[in-house]
């Protein structure tokens, strides 16, 4: 047989097991490079209080908006637990309130691990205890920031509270204290709402992002040993966004969101290749790439959506009269706050914080649909959209899950409520839907096969 048929099978049969392994795990904040997109059929209906299509449902310690993470066997999350008691968190609109909690006293932070078929905690370990260095927002917890981990490692961040890497058994490895990565609003020194972005791992790296009021940057770090391997800094506003990586022959680029910078670097040399300027204020989701695009949205007020194409270079920020060539199109205030967009057959979707969904050629920005969610309205949504099986689920903060029908027109299939209000965003792996509540982890599955 010719050599290159072989290799380009072997290539083929590669490329398959690494995308299965890719696809049914989910190792970081909305899975495999924050895409939001999971593996297998997970139901469309299920009811807490009779059990159907629930397979588990595990009590959580303390509070926490941090997602769970899926790899193999095992489901990892982490939490921050008051000596004081049970913590009070704020749901819903807050009228602009920009207040920081009033708890006090010494916090618990811990990283759990558990089993994935029955939800029984394997362990739990204390990575950190004391009072903390800076208040939350009334909607927010010390724990914030989804782990992540590449089948070896897993790695928690606490914000001002450190980077902290364990193994597969709970051991600790490394810890790193960045810092006081003290997050609000720009130019109100005095507020204190919590540090929430994620950490992501790439090829042995820990890649963090600390846009924060004081010296901004983003930085590498060994998983292995939390080695420094570069820190680039940045001139940006305080955020709360997780990076993204976008890998080409040519090289890696790291993608961040932000208000005063967006844009993308060099990973291997800390070099910018492109930004934008000029988005909404305190920003919060996600970079998704969608194949040779970047799609970027951010906002508290205003809200812009941009298609960037890979390849594009310098300064991007476009104008009522220019669109710069690097840019595929442009919306200024078609995007949302708090929740990441998924991108699902060349439709993006974008769920914002009250209810809408709307969905996009997101090669052209020309809109399929713009219609409210059944909770919108009445609840605003934190958690980003995730979507398995031709569905997608969206989770509204008074617990109210609604599945829609992924295509160009709006389709409600079901809406299914949890019982306990829902900050974080879910988990997909191999059909299962795992669900982080207020006071519990759901593990959502269709029944299985009686022998």
């Amino acid at each position: 047989m010719d050599r290159r048929i072989v290799f380009a099978c072997l290539s083929s049969v590669s490329l398959a097991t690494a995308t299965f392994a890719q696809g049914r795990n989910w190792p970081s904040f909305r899975g495999p490079n924050g895409s939001g997109l999971g593996s297998g059929e997970p139901p469309t209906t299920w009811n807490v209080e009779t059990g159907e299509n629930v397979r588990w449902k595990v009590a959580l310690p303390g509070l926490a908006h941090s997602s769970p993470i899926v790899w193999g066997d095992r489901v990892f999350v982490t939490t921050a637990v008051s000596e004081a008691g049970d913590p009070r968190i704020e749901t819903g609109w807050m009228n602009g309130s920009g207040d920081s909690a009033e708890d006090t006293g010494e916090w618990r932070w811990a990283v759990l691990c558990l089993d994935r078929d029955t939800g029984r905690v394997l362990w739990e370990q204390t990575a950190h205890r004391g009072v903390p260095r800076f208040k939350r927002h009334p909607k927010a917890t010390h724990a914030n920031s989804t782990p992540a981990t590449d089948g070896r490692h897993v790695v928690a961040f606490f914000g001002a509270e450190g980077l902290h890497t364990y193994d597969f058994e709970g051991k600790l490895l490394w810890t790193l204290d960045l810092g006081p990565l003290n997050a609000a609003a720009q130019g109100y020194p005095d507020l204190q709402w919590g540090f929430a972005s994620s950490p992501i791992l790439h090829e042995g790296q820990v890649i963090v992002q600390c846009d924060v009021n004081g010296p901004s940057f983003w930085a590498a770090y060994d998983v292995a040993t939390g080695k420094e391997i570069r820190k680039v800094e940045r001139q940006d506003y305080p955020g709360w966004c997780t990076p993204a990586i976008r890998k080409t022959q040519q090289q890696t680029q790291l993608i961040l969101n932000g208000y005063k910078h967006m844009g993308a670097y060099d990973l291997a040399t800390g070099k910018e290749l492109w930004r934008l300027s000029d988005g909404g204020d305190v920003p919060v989701p996600v970079p998704i790439i969608a194949g040779d695009l970047v799609v970027i949205t951010n906002g508290h007020g205003r809200r812009p959506i941009y298609a960037v194409r890979a390849d594009a270079s310098g300064d991007l920020t476009p104008t009522e009269e220019r669109t710069p060539e690097g840019l595929a199109w442009w919306r200024p205030n078609k995007g949302s706050y708090m929740p990441t967009p998924l991108v699902l057959d060349d439709i993006l979707y974008v769920g914002d914080d009250n209810g809408v969904l709307t969905a996009f050629d997101v090669r052209t920005g020309e809109t399929h649909f713009r219609q409210r969610l059944p909770a919108g309205g009445r609840s605003t949504y934190s958690a980003s959209p995730v979507a398995a099986g031709g569905r997608i689920y969206l989770t509204s903060e008074d617990g109210q899950i609604d599945v829609v029908k992924a295509g160009r027109s709006f389709e409600v299939l079901a809406s299914n409520q949890m019982g306990e209000s829902c900050m974080a965003t879910p988990a997909i792996s191999d059909g299962c839907l795992f669900v982080r509540g207020r006071k519990h982890l759901f593990c959502l599955a269709a029944a299985r096969p009686t022998p």
